[in-house]
């Protein structure tokens, strides 16, 4: 788009990968993200045919938890890390996003271990000029440790999950705390905490297409302005509605082309917004 680059991260949207960023391209999209599988060179060649941006690789996050501790369990995680940061080396993709902890029960907090091992990824991360974005989730304490301890690391920084920031953060305002170190984002919309307790679960971070949730988006992309990112603005959404939720239920029943053409239509107005609130 004008004067905004925009990506979409690749999603359950129940066509292979590449023909979704073929349907990005088409769309209007100028680049896309992906999991860390076993795919990702077949991307970037896709991705240099097509002319598009890898804008970055999502890390696995089903060990971020254990991280946090010593022993055999947290040197695999480890190592499952340090490989995703070769896979982006390899594959010429400049950021690994990565989630700081997995869980809601109440936990013991960051941990010297952990900052250890995270700080092994990182430090191999530098080596093969890759930055690491840690992302906002669950276990915000996690997030902050970390942005902390890493402050004087150049390739580190910030992934603002916006949906996130309303379910898992209580509507902290985190562009505040963090803008200064964002380089990356996950926009998408969401209905907020679903508890009256105000207890956070999984199920209520929906992905929805923006504007179909609670999010202010003028006061959204002010943060955005006011932190001064003028970088790729990179949208992580999904086609698929939790488990005994419905919110998601309309986009499934649209074409696959006309959810990715709605997806491009929202990332303008938000795109645009930004540029007039300069």
């Amino acid at each position: 788009m004008y004067k905004t680059k925009l990506c979409l991260g690749i999603g359950n949207y129940g066509i292979s990968a590449t023909e979704q960023i073929k349907l990005f391209k088409k769309a209007g999209f100028e680049g896309f993200f992906s999991d860390c599988d076993e795919n990702i060179t077949e991307y970037r060649l896709l991705a240099d045919e097509l002319g598009m941006i890898y804008q970055s690789i999502h890390a696995p996050f089903g060990n971020a938890a254990v991280l946090w501790t010593e022993g055999v369990e947290a040197d695999n995680a480890v190592e499952e890390l340090l490989r995703c940061v070769d896979d982006c080396a390899n594959v010429n993709v400049p950021i690994l996003v990565m989630h700081t902890y997995i869980g809601f029960e109440p936990s013991d907090g960051p941990t010297e271990a952990g900052l250890v091992n995270y700080g092994k990824i990182v430090k191999h991360a530098a080596e093969k000029g890759i930055k690491i974005a840690f992302e906002n989730t669950e276990g915000e304490e996690y997030l902050a440790a970390l942005l902390e301890h890493f402050k004087g690391c150049e390739n580190v920084g910030f992934c603002w999950d916006s949906g996130h920031e309303q379910c898992y953060n209580y509507s902290k305002n985190l562009l505040e705390l963090y803008g200064d170190r964002l380089i990356a984002t996950h926009l998408n919309d969401n209905l907020g905490i679903s508890r009256f307790d105000g207890q956070t679960y999984w199920t209520d971070d929906l992905h929805l297409l923006p504007f179909d949730g609670i999010i202010d988006w003028s006061d959204a992309t002010e943060r955005l302005n006011k932190c001064g990112y003028d970088g790729i603005l990179t949208f992580e959404l999904n086609t698929k509605s939790k488990p005994n939720r419905h919110e998601n239920d309309k986009y499934g029943n649209m074409k696959i082309e006309e959810y990715i053409a709605e997806a491009y239509a929202r990332a303008c107005r938000i795109a645009f917004m930004k540029q007039r609130g300069k």
